[in-house]
């Protein structure tokens, strides 16, 4: 009996009520509407399963395609007879482009009813590279053919790993890397110079502000001012960085300045709306402290309102930062500059492994500008 009324006890509050008293009653209204939601959630959730054909099992069905596009397949014998016909024939080209590129530039130089026709010129071209090919040095013939032999046969196999190690690509990629840093970099940092003084605007207590008064025009300008900063900043995030390149490399021209521009007004967008919610949520006492000593307008946002959402405005900046570089590198891909431009080139002409130590030095850079923005972090917040 003791221990009964023991547990009882421990089941009731300070105020005498149990925790099922505590507990909020549903009405049967309000059940049928969260009934109704979680029908409709499931239905999107499985609608959206079945439209996008997600499929566990598929991925291991395809395993073994997954393997051979990273490492490579199982070379065939009918594969290594092709790779050596093709090797064979590269001093036979390579002499014929030479002979056409030497008798081209003996023709050219005269006047046009001079030349040969077609058929003569022809000829002599191929007289010409069959005078070259006998002259090649046997050795330096084998060995253009092992090196061609080679490359055929390790492009026939394909895949990613091992990826390319050669110290001339690694420096030439590692330009391009630097290439791409510096674009996040100023992107992000044009795009925070931006997005501050936007949010300003797109912040009610701050409109209250940079525009009191509670007649019609103030409150028409701080609503026009609200509803054209946010729907800019909408506007701005709501494509792309990846369209926006696309746009700004037909406009300017191929380079790393249209990734810059691109990378500068989506940031300034998403910038924007983060630091306008963290001024509307700042604490109210500090801004009625500034403004009881007679502070104007810029006093209130220097010492009251910037200090308070600088931890926001440093993290998120830093966070934009990180994602910038990633998006740099895909921005190359249409041509606006950067390690991702000789990303596409190598992936079109099928060097995955060139491809392969691209995407490494990415992620190890992208680890290290994380590692460094969190030490930076970590002095603001």
């Amino acid at each position: 009996m003791a221990e009964n009324e023991s547990t009882h006890a421990v089941g009731r509050g300070v105020s005498g009520k149990t925790l099922d008293d505590l507990t909020p009653r549903l009405t049967p209204r309000q059940k049928a509407i969260i009934a109704v939601m979680a029908v409709v959630v499931a239905g999107v959730l499985v609608s959206s399963y079945i439209l996008c054909e997600i499929s566990p099992f598929k991925i291991w069905n395809k395993r073994q395609n997954a393997f051979e596009y990273l490492f490579g397949r199982q070379v065939s014998e009918m594969d290594e007879k092709t790779v050596r016909r093709q090797a064979n024939r590269l001093p036979e080209i390579v002499a014929f482009e030479e002979a056409r590129g030497e008798i081209g530039r003996k023709y050219d130089a005269l006047p046009a009813d001079q030349r040969p026709d077609y058929t003569h010129r022809n000829k002599e071209i191929e007289e010409r590279a069959n005078e070259m090919l006998a002259k090649q040095d046997p050795r330096d013939k084998e060995e253009m053919i092992r090196e061609e032999y080679l490359r055929l046969l390790d492009e026939k196999r394909g895949g990613f790993f091992p990826p390319e190690t050669h110290l001339t690509r690694l420096k030439s990629y590692s330009m391009a890397l630097l290439e791409t840093v510096m674009i996040a970099i100023w992107g992000s940092l044009l795009a925070v110079v931006a997005a501050i003084p936007f949010s300003l605007f797109a912040a009610k207590n701050m409109l209250e502000l940079l525009a009191p008064g509670d007649n019609f025009f103030h409150r028409a300008l701080r609503w026009m001012s609200y509803f054209v900063v946010r729907r800019f900043l909408d506007s701005a995030r709501g494509f792309n960085e990846f369209v926006m390149a696309l746009m700004f490399v037909a406009i300017i021209g191929l380079g790393p300045f249209a990734g810059v521009l691109a990378l500068f007004i989506h940031t300034t967008g998403i910038l924007g709306k983060v630091f306008s919610e963290a001024i509307e949520a700042i604490e109210p006492g500090q801004v009625d402290a500034v403004v009881s000593t007679g502070g104007g307008a810029g006093q209130i946002i220097s010492f009251a309102v910037i200090p308070q959402v600088m931890p926001t405005i440093v993290s998120y900046s830093l966070l934009r930062f990180e994602s910038n570089v990633r998006s740099a590198t895909i921005l190359g891909f249409v041509g606006a500059g950067g390690i991702g431009f000789l990303m596409f080139d190598k992936l079109n002409g099928y060097l995955y492994r060139e491809v392969c130590t691209m995407m490494i030095m990415v992620i190890i850079s992208v680890s290290i500008i994380d590692y460094l923005c969190g030490k930076l972090r970590s002095r603001f917040i």
